[in-house]
């Protein structure tokens, strides 16, 4: 009988100050980059649930559809990915 061979072990490249600090300003920018769009789709939400807007899905998509090609758009790269 043969048995799988054992997974091994690799150690992960240890990252400096310097590169955590890169990555942690990347996130954040990013995240901060998003927060208007955020905040549209929350203010879409609230307006539903207050009825100002139609409660309607062909509605939302057509509002998310239109504020994801705005948010690609302004943010290139940094853009939410689905």
């Amino acid at each position: 009988m043969t048995c799988c061979p054992a997974p091994t072990l690799t150690a992960l490249p240890a990252l400096g100050p310097a590169q955590l600090w890169l990555d942690w300003s990347q996130q954040t920018g990013a995240r901060l980059a998003r927060l208007p769009f955020d905040t549209a789709r929350a203010q879409y939400a609230g307006a539903v649930r207050a009825g100002w807007m139609p409660r309607s899905m062909l509605a939302a998509r057509d509002f998310e559809r239109q504020l994801d090609t705005l948010e690609r758009l302004t943010l290139g790269p940094w853009a939410r990915q689905v």
